[in-house]
């Protein structure tokens, strides 16, 4: 299914918890909250005065964070669209946005090379944390709320203590810009994708790398894991969509004829469906869409025929 209904290139997409909506940022500066059934587009969020480059729902589905070349953090009701706060601190490009795993705080990632934690209650900035020493391009919380990691042009991953905002760790096996990183569902794991064309996966208890994903022609523009944390699904400028087996990093299946680079990718909480972006829909009169795919249940048992990926 196509979605239709910004006039920019989209930047981000993710599903709401129940799996009932995808949420999508756009270099239009809107926010659009989809019905993910119908393809319909339910609200269009307003508000920010530039690109929106991440997009995050609170644990409970009420909320949505966005972040903004405006260099602000919007908060958003999404039931009603209306904007809750906007956050202010940052000094560049906001390019990333989480929200913790309690739902309590939402951590953002700059161009400022800062990475800022929020109070979501009060909109308080609660601490900033500096050791990157160029853009951030990557935040995400451990699955117990504890660890913090970020990705940075600097080609680091650190390591954060949320409670006190210390570095524990930095990680600098990439060779360029680190552009996506995510824990794997039971915390284990952590896997960072980088222009260096390698997807990097990481014991998260030692902090040495179990293996690194490599064999790729152009960068890898975005990862995530399946449900089970068995599989890994990445996104790549180079017109492809990639399943690995995270055990063993085996490639299962490469998707190919996109026809332009895969911006980003997402995955619905329980497995079932698989949403895309490429900027570059068949249709010339509308460049600027995304698709959702039906990507086979909660373990990921049945892979999508490859037809049914060639057509975005």
């Amino acid at each position: 299914m196509l979605f239709r209904g910004h006039t920019n290139s989209v930047y981000s997409l993710i599903f709401s918890p129940d799996g009932t909506q995808v949420a999508s940022g756009s270099s239009d500066a809107t926010v659009c909250i989809w019905d993910l059934k119908t393809g319909i587009s339910l609200r269009c969020l307003e508000g920010h005065g530039d690109y929106v480059h991440s997009v995050a729902y609170s644990p409970d589905g009420k909320l949505l964070a966005s972040g903004s070349t405006d260099t602000t953090v919007r908060i958003w009701d999404v039931e009603t669209g209306t904007e809750i706060m906007c956050l202010e601190g940052h000094t560049e490009t906001i390019r990333s946005v989480a929200f913790s795993p309690d739902g309590k705080q939402i951590a953002s990632g700059s161009y400022d090379t800062t990475v800022r934690i929020w109070e979501v209650e009060t909109g308080t900035e609660i601490r900033s944390l500096k050791g990157h020493k160029d853009s951030v391009f990557a935040v995400a919380f451990s699955p117990d709320g504890k660890l913090l990691a970020s990705g940075s042009v600097d080609k680091t991953l650190r390591i954060w203590d949320v409670e006190t905002g210390t570095e524990l760790k930095c990680l600098n096996e990439h060779d360029r810009l680190v552009v996506s990183v995510v824990f794997s569902p039971d915390g284990k794991q952590m896997a960072s994708a980088s222009n260096d064309k390698t997807v990097i996966i990481w014991d998260v208890k030692t902090w040495t790398q179990i293996m690194s994903i490599k064999g790729h022609i152009d960068t890898v523009s975005s990862v995530v894991f399946s449900p089970n944390g068995k599989l890994l699904v990445s996104g790549f400028e180079d017109q492809t969509v990639r399943i690995w087996e995270v055990e063993i990093g085996t490639e299962l299946k490469c998707f190919g004829g996109y026809g332009a680079p895969v911006s980003c990718v997402a995955l619905s909480k329980d497995g079932q469906y698989l949403a895309v972006n490429t900027n570059n829909d068949p249709d010339p009169l509308d460049p600027n869409v995304f698709s959702i795919l039906d990507f086979g249940g909660p373990n990921l048992g049945a892979l999508p025929p490859e037809e049914a990926l060639l057509y975005i």
